[in-house]
């Protein structure tokens, strides 16, 4: 299904109930187009905690949330004539973000997790509001939302806002075909009635961490697979090196390390490694009595990222079970204030994560340029050039993929550092929570390339050897993402040529998940 479409009424089903959502369920939704369903039992939750909101609205004794302003504003107690302005007014000065506009994936991600969090009845909205958030996701309607405007506490404010003012028939959105168009044209043609809010539900549409959390759950399957990818890279490239896969056995890792990450990516590297006739060569011509550390440590780093990733889908299961907003409805009717808004769980491991990429993306870039320097290569041509001197083959490969590390490392400087203060020091301690989803994105994205250019080095060189002896046995898991990368338009070794399409393959397939699934179909599951 094309990106930019309705949602198909045979597309799968995600049912949000009283029950936690899972990662695979805002995955469905925000990349996979999947149907979204409020179940019966969240709708009679959600009605019997706005009976409560309704209760509390018409007493005379101010509420927070309910019958009073916001932030800084809270001390004025509003009158029930007033109630649906504020809502309206709260909504629009909240939508305040500029820049360009985010990512159609990530907005869908974090409306649904909104949409989550109002079905779990803890927000006091009306069971019409999540409804029709439900009724946008299925029209494939998408809102604006630009990249500044949220500090990462009292939720992503600005980002949940653009959303919000979409339910209402304002603001900027995009249809199925991608096309902005008037929202109430939107609307209309998918037979929504915008929604006239009531007490507390302005507040409660905007006040959760849905963005950087959305943002989060996706760098993780990402990341997932780029982990396993640069365990395929570094084999090949040990391979390519004539390395030791020695250092890969199992007893050197959890028996006497117990890193649960770094014996995972030793025992990817051996398998991928498994039957090849040029490992181990290390003790022949140009003896050599250790590999270098960016071979022989890959498992140590590698693992260490795995480990941080573990600790990152922790919290991230966490934060899918919760129930952010503020005030909350409890479940014994008590209506309190909370901090739960703050993102600094969630902007913590975003940090951490974006940490993991640039080093992952280091030690890559170190095995590359090893790969194609002569003196370090063990036998293959400078820079896996036909005729070095004539061919400069990869060196401005390697030139691109230290850009991006370098890069990497730039985005590796937590935001969640920071704290700027806010509506007149009373948000005082913000969590900068969104900025570090943001630029783990572009991490992302970043590492992809820089595990590309491996790929491709890499490739060349086995082919390069296969070239120098046609007896060489290689590997058949390294055998088959050599093939993967030729198949997908990654070229070999040979005269130079324009090498950007190359890499962009090379990087498509990546991206892809193709190249590990085509290492897999050897190998069987790797971690």
């Amino acid at each position: 299904m094309d990106m930019h479409s309705a949602v198909a009424p045979d597309a799968p089903l995600v049912q949000v109930g009283k029950a936690d959502v899972s990662a695979e369920d805002v995955l469905a939704v925000a990349r996979g187009n999947a149907r979204v369903e409020i179940g019966p039992d969240a709708l009679a939750e959600m009605a019997a905690a706005r009976a409560r909101i309704d209760a509390l609205a018409a007493e005379p004794r101010p509420v927070y949330g309910v019958s009073t302003g916001f932030g800084a504003l809270a001390v004025r107690h509003i009158s029930p004539e007033l109630r649906a302005q504020l809502q309206r007014s709260l909504v629009r000065s909240h939508a305040a973000g500029m820049g360009p506009a985010v990512e159609r994936e990530v907005v869908r991600a974090l409306m649904f997790l909104r949409m989550k969090t109002l079905a779990s009845g803890r927000t006091g909205v009306r069971p019409l509001v999540a409804q029709t958030m439900a009724a946008v996701l299925n029209a494939g309607i998408t809102p604006v939302v630009r990249e500044f405007g949220s500090l990462g506490c009292s939720g992503d404010l600005a980002p949940l806002s653009h959303c919000a003012l979409v339910l209402m028939g304002e603001g900027t959105a995009t249809g199925p075909d991608g096309v902005e168009k008037p929202v109430a044209e939107l609307l209309a043609a998918a037979g929504i009635e915008p929604v006239e809010l009531l007490e507390k539900e302005g507040l409660a549409l905007i006040n959760g961490t849905d963005g950087m959390l959305g943002m989060l759950v996706m760098a993780i399957a990402d990341l997932q697979r780029l982990f396993t990818t640069a365990d395929i890279t570094a084999a090949m490239t040990l391979e390519a090196l004539l390395g030791t896969d020695k250092v890969l056995a199992p007893e050197l890792h959890a028996p006497i390390r117990p890193h649960p990450g770094q014996a995972l990516s030793a025992a990817n590297m051996l398998a991928v490694l498994k039957d090849s006739g040029l490992t181990g060569h290390h003790q022949d011509d140009a003896p050599r009595v250790q590999d270098a550390y960016s071979i022989r440590c890959a498992p140590q780093v590698a693992g260490a990222g795995r480990d941080t990733l573990a600790h990152a889908q922790l919290v991230a299961s966490r934060e899918l079970a919760a129930s952010v907003d503020n005030p909350v409805v409890l479940p014994d009717g008590r209506v309190e204030s909370n901090g739960n808004f703050h993102g600094a769980p969630v902007a913590y491991v975003l940090d951490f994560l974006a940490i993991a990429a640039a080093d992952l993306g280091s030690i890559a870039e170190r095995r590359t340029d090893r790969l194609l320097d002569k003196a370090r290569s063990h036998g293959l041509p400078a820079f896996l050039a036909d005729d070095p001197g004539v061919d400069s083959g990869l060196m401005i490969a390697q030139y691109t993929q230290a850009a991006l590390v370098s890069e990497n490392k730039r985005l590796a400087v937590p935001a969640s550092v920071d704290s700027i203060p806010s509506s007149a020091m009373q948000e005082d301690h913000v969590s900068m929570g969104w900025s570090a989803a943001r630029k783990l994105r572009q991490s992302v994205d970043n590492l992809t390339r820089i595990l590309a250019v491996e790929l491709t080095a890499a490739a060349r060189a086995l082919e390069i050897r296969q070239q120098a002896d046609g007896d060489v046995r290689l590997a058949p898991a390294t055998a088959a993402a050599l093939a993967a990368a030729r198949e997908a338009g990654v070229g070999g070794a040979g005269r130079d040529r324009f090498l950007s399409p190359d890499l962009e393959s090379a990087a498509a397939l990546v991206a892809s998940g193709e190249l590990v699934r085509a290492v897999e179909r050897v190998t069987g599951p790797l971690a």
